[in-house]
């Protein structure tokens, strides 16, 4: 414990075991749970930031009006790895970039959202719904979610035939 002269604040903490088996940390304002990615005297718990960035990536994509995750080039590969036999598929974690430290984690998200959804809403939702779901899973505080909204999607884009060209532009074009 540092302290300053004359200062008059002064913070204690003691290491405690609760009769469950966990421990918790006491300070002068109660008591905080001991993190699950802390270290303990019966060993230590990591979390890959590959780990965190699923979770993210899968958080994101529960909000209603998140059309898909990623900028125009990860949505190419992705449309690229669906089609190859044995390929991995749509990847759960395009669009999500993290930075994962001991304690805590920051989380980038690329989003394409739903023509007609409010995108603030759905920024407020998602980065919601993606700090419940990290911390709640791995005891991590997410300090940050910024969201970049980089695509909106017409419900018009889903009815273009394969040759690129819709069927409204070859009517009017003789």
């Amino acid at each position: 414990m540092a302290q300053s002269s004359g200062s008059t604040n002064q913070r204690t903490e003691t290491q405690t075991t609760q009769p469950s088996g966990g421990s918790s940390l006491t300070t002068g304002s109660g008591v905080v749970p001991a993190r699950p990615a802390d270290e303990t005297s019966h060993g230590k718990t990591t979390i890959a930031a590959a780990v965190v960035q699923k979770i993210a990536g899968i958080a994101a994509r529960e909000i209603s009006g998140v059309h898909a995750m990623g900028g125009g080039v990860s949505r190419a590969f992705g449309a690229i790895r669906e089609r190859i036999p044995g390929g991995s598929g749509t990847s759960s974690t395009s669009g999500v970039q993290v930075e994962v430290g001991e304690k805590q984690a920051a989380i980038d998200l690329d989003i394409v959202v739903e023509y007609g959804a409010s995108i603030v809403e759905i920024a407020r939702a998602v980065r919601g719904n993606v700090i419940n779901g990290v911390e709640r899973m791995t005891g991590l505080e997410v300090i940050e979610v910024n969201i970049a909204v980089n695509d909106i999607h017409l419900p018009s884009d889903d009815d273009e035939s394969g040759d690129g060209v819709s069927a409204g532009a070859s009517a009017r074009v003789e």
